[in-house]
């Protein structure tokens, strides 16, 4: 067995630390979320956590690890008797991002259960989290459905299993600790909900910091053992402060004023629902108890807020999670109990603060507010060739049509069109190709029922074969690949226009978020195409490169269009089952080198020869229009549609599928 890295030789990373501690120390706080880059430590941290919990006592011979002191009486192995089972260390369980249903939640034997009545239950990855730690690295790239059940079965503490009138319940309690790479992809705000804490890791800039961190990882690396024999009293130290935290935590006393600051707080920044109060009430009990005290204190009011209501703040995928420590401090301060002395300070000026005082670690995530604006330096660098405007602030985003690609696929599961998926409504029946998965119950019946007789049935059971199951064909929605090819030449350099389109790019990078598409963006101008953002799922990073565009020059739109079928071409290798979407955002011209129109028309006809989607944004405008970007829509195969047409509240026309070539 691998040597886990201590815990405690973990250089920095204070608020990720204390964030997987308190839930050592209260698992109902909720889980964590650790979102950074890579690289730093988020996976050593959380596999660390599990050699510092508790040992656990558990019935012997229970695949659902139940406690034989209060057994489960829905145990699918039970029922148990109490007595004193047995210890072992809790486990730490890894989901991969690849899982299957079954493999998460645990499978029945539709075989057995239809032809015998007999509950034959392979339990999952939640049975096997029980008591311990459920840790899913790069959850964001989970498929959401996968995301969902994980997250019910944290909640209620336990996992059920219904198929066809067979149920199974097992209790499901564990620590949940999910990690991340936002410039993967967020997840959806009702998921970040549902995750008690988050944290944000990043890097250290300090130079003696990182060469602490290399020397640890490489004597770590050179003799794992004896590095952790090294750190031994340490762990040790946290693994006793733990259990003494546990069992004073039903002591500690969360009075009204705490419960006060931790309602306005809430209100202050205007968060959804009441989970973020819940979630900072039994963050803010855990620091008193982990701080060895029974009473609740605006200190621990106020690192909890800042644990618990970042990810809760965001509205939309742009906005960057964060929280203004001076507005809580002013809240916090507002709010406190009043002093018992004769003369109270008005202005919260005196000794004790008031719990309003910001913490001694709140200088670097006051460095993290200036770092926003600099993001604009990894898009297109601004060229010095005349005619070049600086870019423009795009124009508030709308709710866009529906744009779908033709036919069925059979991609990632989306919300945008139509697909063969593992949910979604059943259309038909076939033989499984592999393991079972979702059971067509009348297609299995009629398969079976000719051959009853044949099979020497005298019973009321139905005799059922391995050859008359049935899988069901569901129909549901696919996620695509929807890449934006941008025109940023000087025909387009009108501020007023550039911001319209701006925001029309902006509205349609929401809905591809919504919708959980992969994006990518290809500019062009003067005398060539960028890439300026390769396909991903992180529509916030297309949004940044969007938002620094600079435009100005020629419209070199062959170059755009070749340069956007390379793109295509090289993801279709990495990902063959994931349909694209092309939007082409232009005017239509074509200038710049020799015989750019024809060399445009060739390069469109390339789109529609391999059958690619497409969807043309025209943004010409003006009096007088040539209607250049309908003829390209018609060359590529596709359709055209005006900024204003773009809009779901437009009334100048239906809902278009992108593409008519079909009929």
């Amino acid at each position: 067995m691998t040597t886990p890295f201590p815990f405690t030789a973990v250089v920095g990373q204070d608020d990720l630390r204390l964030a997987l501690l308190l839930n050592a120390v209260s698992p109902a706080v909720g889980g964590v979320l650790v979102r950074g880059e890579k690289g730093t430590a988020k996976s050593t941290a959380v596999r660390a956590l599990s050699a510092l919990l508790p040992e656990v006592r558990v019935v012997p011979g229970c695949r659902f690890s139940c406690d034989p002191g209060a057994p489960d009486p829905a145990c699918p192995d039970g029922p148990h008797e109490q007595g004193p089972g047995a210890k072992r260390p809790a486990r730490m369980v890894e989901l991969p991002v690849g899982a299957s249903e079954d493999r998460l939640v645990g499978a029945l034997d539709i075989e057995r259960a239809l032809a015998e009545g007999v509950k034959a239950f392979e339990p999952g990855l939640l049975a096997d989290a029980h008591r311990g730690i459920l840790y899913v690295d790069e959850v964001n790239l989970l498929h959401d459905h996968l995301v969902d059940l994980l997250l019910d079965a944290a909640a209620m503490g336990a996992s059920y299993v219904e198929r066809e009138g067979v149920s199974v319940r097992h209790a499901a309690r564990f620590l949940l600790v999910g990690t991340m790479n936002p410039e993967e992809g967020e997840l959806r705000p009702q998921l970040l909900d549902r995750f008690g804490l988050t944290v944000e890791v990043a890097a250290s800039r300090e130079p003696d910091q990182r060469v602490e961190v290399v020397r640890r990882r490489l004597a770590y690396d050179d003799d794992p053992a004896g590095f952790a024999a090294r750190w031994a009293d340490e762990e040790a130290s946290v693994r006793q402060r733990i259990v003494a935290a546990r069992e004073l935590l039903p002591s500690v006393r969360l009075g009204d004023g705490a419960l006060r600051q931790i309602a306005a707080t809430c209100a202050a920044f205007e968060v959804d629902g009441m989970r973020a109060d819940i979630v900072m009430a039994r963050t803010a009990t855990a620091l008193a108890a982990w701080a060895g005290r029974t009473d609740v204190l605006a200190e621990d009011v106020r690192q909890a807020a800042l644990l618990a209501l970042p990810h809760r703040r965001r509205r939309n995928p742009f906005d960057a999670p964060g929280l203004d420590e001076d507005k809580l401090d002013e809240t916090l301060e507002e709010f406190a109990e009043p002093e018992d002395d004769d003369d109270p300070d008005p202005d919260g000026g005196g000794p004790d603060g008031g719990g309003g005082q910001p913490s001694p670690d709140a200088g670097p995530q006051d460095g993290d507010t200036d770092a926003r604006p600099e993001a604009g330096e990894n898009g297109q660098p601004q060229a010095s060739g005349a005619g070049e405007q600086s870019a423009v602030r795009a124009s508030e985003p709308f709710r866009t049509k529906v744009l779908s690609v033709p036919g069925i696929g059979e991609g990632a599961a989306g919300r945008r069109s139509r697909a063969r998926t593992e949910h979604g409504r059943t259309t038909g029946a076939r033989r499984p190709r592999g393991a079972l998965t979702k059971l067509h119950l009348a297609a299995t019946v009629q398969a079976a029922a000719p051959h009853q007789r044949a099979r020497g049935r005298s019973g009321p059971g139905l005799v059922v074969r391995r050859d008359d199951l049935r899988q069901a064909t569901r129909e549901g929605r696919e996620g695509n690949l929807v890449l934006f090819v941008v025109d940023a030449s000087g025909s387009m350099a009108a501020r007023q226009r550039m911001s319209a389109v701006k925001g029309a790019v902006l509205s349609l990078l929401l809905d591809a978020y919504q919708r959980r598409d992969k994006v990518g963006l290809v500019t062009f101008r003067g005398s060539a195409a960028d890439v300026a953002l390769p396909p991903t799922s992180s529509v916030d990073a297309a949004a940044v490169r969007l938002e620094s565009l600079p435009t100005g020059g020629r419209t070199p739109l062959a170059a755009g269009l070749l340069k956007a079928h390379d793109v295509l071409r090289v993801e279709r290798l990495r990902d063959p089952a994931r349909r694209a979407l092309v939007v082409v955002v232009t005017d239509g011209r074509a200038t710049g080198g020799p015989e750019p129109v024809a060399l445009a028309s060739r390069a469109a006809r390339l789109f529609a020869a391999e059958g690619v989607a497409s969807v043309v944004v025209d943004c010409e405008s003006g009096p007088v229009r040539l209607g250049l970007a309908g003829q390209l829509a018609g060359e590529l195969g596709g359709t055209a549609v005006t900024l204003d047409e773009l809009r779901a509240d437009s009334i100048a026309g239906l809902v278009k599928d992108v593409q008519r070539r079909a009929a």
